[in-house]
């Protein structure tokens, strides 16, 4: 039997079940706890588990993750929160000097096991210092493991590999999918299910394009890949899941079979996740099989504007895949 769960009920479960299971785990963030989460993911769990677990913290990104990643090298799995990732970046000497760097400057003495999560990427009307996409940023860092899940399956399984992962992992959410429900199936809802983390997963199959993207621009893809159907243009949907360490061989092994790729992100273009896919694929076997080149569907090159018009312009739309797939294919 399959329930419909929202992303935001997959992650508070997720949370409630890892916080259960190991007393070592522990949150902490802007409004986790009294108010139950900036975007009630963490609802209920301060009643449940108490000021211990789950702890406010003041408006100090670069205190409180330090707090964290000190926590974790101190045996405890701390959980650090930031109201959005945009907000990291006043942390960021902390995620990356302090714990992606550690166990490697340690020889392997001194894990780090962290989980720094929150919503990442654009929402909707809060312009360019709140609407970037970090999942290039922190996948450009040996020592992260950097992950991006789309729907409620995704983000359940995802986040509790993550809390048991021994590295450091950033969890990247999206704002815009919270409240967005989908199935989940049987196996998904036991206490036990965990997605390993470096896989990606193969949503739709296809043999005529390749479409790869992460998050919620998934969607998208499979919105737009079910208009192309209508015309006889079979789009084959992968889903990344994780962004480092990057799972090629799925990707590979369905250009392959398709001979065309088209990259989908939110992301800005420059250095960003379709542009590494791009080289992976050129450096690797699947290149020869390519029949035209590889294609990619980004964020527009510019700070977020606030307008809305503009807004919508700057992010990719269904309509935008749809004609990069027929460009790619010299329909």
């Amino acid at each position: 039997w399959t329930l419909c769960v929202t992303v935001r009920d997959a992650l508070n479960q997720a949370l409630d079940e890892e916080l259960e299971r190991d007393e070592r785990v522990f949150l902490m963030g802007e409004e986790v706890a009294q108010y139950d989460g900036a975007y009630k993911v963490s609802r209920g769990l301060w009643k449940k588990y108490g000021d211990k677990r789950i702890i406010d913290t003041p408006i100090s990104e670069m205190g409180f993750t330090g707090i964290a990643v000190g926590a974790a090298m101190a045996g405890l799995r701390p959980i650090c929160e930031f109201m959005t990732f945009n907000f990291s970046m006043q942390a960021i000497d902390q995620v990356i000097n302090s714990a992606a760097k550690t166990y490697y400057m340690s020889a392997g003495l001194q894990p780090v096991p962290i989980v720094f999560r929150g919503p990442n990427g654009a929402s909707a009307g809060v312009a360019a210092q709140h609407s970037q996409c970090f999942a290039a940023w922190y996948a450009h860092c040996p020592g992260l493991k950097v992950v991006s899940p789309w729907n409620s399956e995704d983000a359940k399984g995802l986040l509790k590999s993550a809390i048991r992962e021994d590295n450091p992992v950033v969890f990247l959410e999206n704002e815009l999918m919270y409240g967005v429900p989908f199935e989940m199936s049987e196996e998904a809802q036991s206490k036990d299910f965990t997605i390993p983390i470096g896989k990606a997963k193969v949503e739709r199959q296809g043999s005529h394009v390749t479409l790869v993207s992460h998050s919620r621009l998934v969607g998208h893809c499979l919105d737009a890949a079910a208009v192309l159907a209508k015309e006889g243009i079979e789009c084959e949907v992968i889903n990344l899941r994780t962004i480092r360490p990057m799972d090629v061989e799925t990707i590979e092994a369905s250009v392959m079979k398709t001979n065309h790729l088209v990259t989908v992100e939110g992301g800005w273009p420059q250095f960003g996740v379709g542009a590494e896919i791009c080289a992976r694929v050129m450096e690797g076997p699947a290149f020869n099989y390519l029949d035209s080149p590889v294609t990619r569907v980004t964020g527009v090159d510019i700070p977020m504007p606030y307008a809305k018009i503009l807004e919508d312009n700057s992010v990719p739309q269904i309509k935008d895949i749809i004609f990069s797939v027929k460009k790619t294919l010299n329909v």
